[in-house]
């Protein structure tokens, strides 16, 4: 039986790495000595923007924590950017919203400085190795809400002091303990005990988010912001039920099908009603499917998803993410990328859908005709800096720093522990259960077959999250809903409406 592919470490969600210097698959330089003995680095710089037409003057502050290892003394430091509102009479009523990335491994640049922050990162010219610039983003919900975005240990310019194990956080539950510990310090430090509170995370930042929630029964949340939801999607149909819906949205965007004059919405909409009728019904007969069925079922499929009802046959009516990526544009020489399958790359032999992906940007593009080689390891890519991250929070925020910033960091990635045990998302939804005043967001991508939009509508539905708590967010886009410049302002006012009384 076919499975489906996951898409190894782009299933972990490393979306958006516009801005960051990607070099020959090598080890990223070796930081600067680092001493547990100093205090923590702290800049704080004051600032004036106007975010959704409201001129606001607010506080940036860019500050490590010290985390300790099981002995307690300093393991590692996590730092965080912040940035609060000036002028606010009651800060017992202003909400802050808590921010990560995924990965693991990833720094908190994709949500920082291409979604909600106060400035977003602009795109590079060709050939261009600084990553770019920076201009103020009109639409930040800073008007709304204080920001703390947190990089989690391996990533931007947090570290393991010299010495420690960095492999004591690279697990789930020593990641989720860590980065509560950072917001329990920051909400003490800053006297925001009594503040709404918010956690949101991206892609892997899911699975955190809902791991903190898990483990903090003392910390509770107002709500929980997930964008692009990895879970877990068990099973011996489920796992190809979830994706189609994403297939078919991005066989309409290459026309691959016949659009008939409907949008992205109705095909993904038609796409999903079939998933969950006679798509699921058929697999879960097996065997015992009669011959015309399954071939009826087969031309239903390729007239969603563009690919020959013959191969789809074949496959058993099982179709991989690699199966659907390395064939709906075969005839064209071309395949498409998994964090967005509206992106394309040459096809080649021994692609594997995963480090390779186009969307991801890790594997350096050939030149025409050139032998392509095995992927590469990601354990030896290791940490790969973001330079224009580094260059805003050294020169604009002042932050004393003088190591890289890493963007993602394939270490961290490659040391990691995904523990097995407890759902997290089962123990959000409880919490939601027994808190009726929790709510939750969501959102997600058409064009994401990483994380596929309905998955994580499944993942949701199948932990209990109560539909009246629910605010689902559904965009034309990739991994990083927001990417697409027509999505930012949305997803942007969805969030500042999500915290706004």
């Amino acid at each position: 039986m076919t499975t489906p592919r996951d898409g190894g470490l782009a299933a972990l969600g490393f979306a958006m790495l516009a801005g960051v210097a990607l070099p020959a698959v090598a080890q990223a330089p070796a930081i600067p000595a680092t001493s547990e003995a100093r205090t923590p680095r702290v800049a704080v710089t004051r600032h004036e923007g106007v975010f959704n037409g409201q001129k606001v003057r607010y506080t940036a502050t860019v500050a490590e924590t010290f985390l300790d290892d099981a002995s307690g003394k300093p393991a590692a430091a996590a730092t965080t950017i912040a940035y609060v509102r000036d002028g606010v009479k009651d800060r017992a009523r202003r909400p802050v919203m808590f921010l990560f990335n995924g990965g693991p491994g990833a720094s908190s640049s994709p949500l920082h400085m291409s979604a909600l922050g106060p400035y977003r990162r602009t795109p590079t010219a060709p050939g261009d190795r600084s990553g770019g610039g920076w201009v103020e983003n009109a639409t930040s919900p800073l008007d709304a809400v204080d920001l703390v975005f947190v990089d989690p240990v391996g990533t931007g310019f947090s570290r393991p002091f010299p010495g420690a194990d960095g492999k004591a956080f690279y697990s789930t539950s020593s990641d989720a303990q860590a980065v509560k510990t950072v917001i329990q310090a920051w909400l003490k430090a800053n006297g925001r005990e009594a503040s709404p509170r918010y956690l949101a995370g991206e892609s892997y930042g899911t699975t955190r988010a809902a791991s903190i929630v898990k483990i903090s029964p003392d910390l509770p949340f107002d709500g929980v912001l997930l964008i692009a939801l990895a879970g877990e999607v068990p099973g011996r149909e489920m796992p190809y039920v979830v994706a189609l819906p994403t297939m078919a949205a991005g066989a309409w965007y290459h026309q691959k099908i016949d659009r008939a004059g409907r949008s992205v919405d109705q095909v993904f909409a038609q796409a999903l009603q079939f998933a969950r009728t006679d798509y699921v019904s058929a697999l879960i007969q097996g065997g015992s499917l009669p011959a015309a069925e399954k071939r009826r079922i087969a031309e239903r499929m390729s007239a969603l998803v563009g690919l020959p009802a013959d191969l789809i046959e074949d496959r058993n009516l099982r179709l991989s993410k690699n199966d659907w990526m390395f064939n709906v544009l075969k005839d064209r020489a071309l395949r498409t990328g998994l964090l967005d399958v509206t992106v394309t790359a040459p096809l080649e032999a021994g692609q594997d859908g995963a480090i390779d992906d186009p969307a991801l940007g890790v594997v350096p593009k050939r030149a025409p005709g050139a032998v392509a080689g095995p992927p590469p390891n990601p354990a030896a890519i290791g940490p790969v800096p973001s330079p224009v991250v580094g260059r805003y929070l050294t020169e604009v925020l002042k932050y004393p720093a003088t190591d890289p910033y890493y963007g993602v960091n394939f270490s961290v990635n490659a040391a990691w522990t995904h523990e097995r045990g407890a759902n997290p998302y089962e123990t959000l939804g409880q919490a939601m259960r027994e808190n009726p005043r929790m709510r939750l967001f969501w959102a997600a991508g058409y064009y994401d077959l990483t994380t596929p939009a309905y998955a994580g509508r499944y993942v949701l539905d199948q932990a209990g999250v109560p539909g009246g708590q629910l605010t689902a967010a559904y965009f034309a886009g990739p991994h990083g809903v927001y990417d697409h410049p027509e999505n930012l302002a949305r997803f942007d006012a969805a969030v500042r409406a999500f915290v706004t009384p």
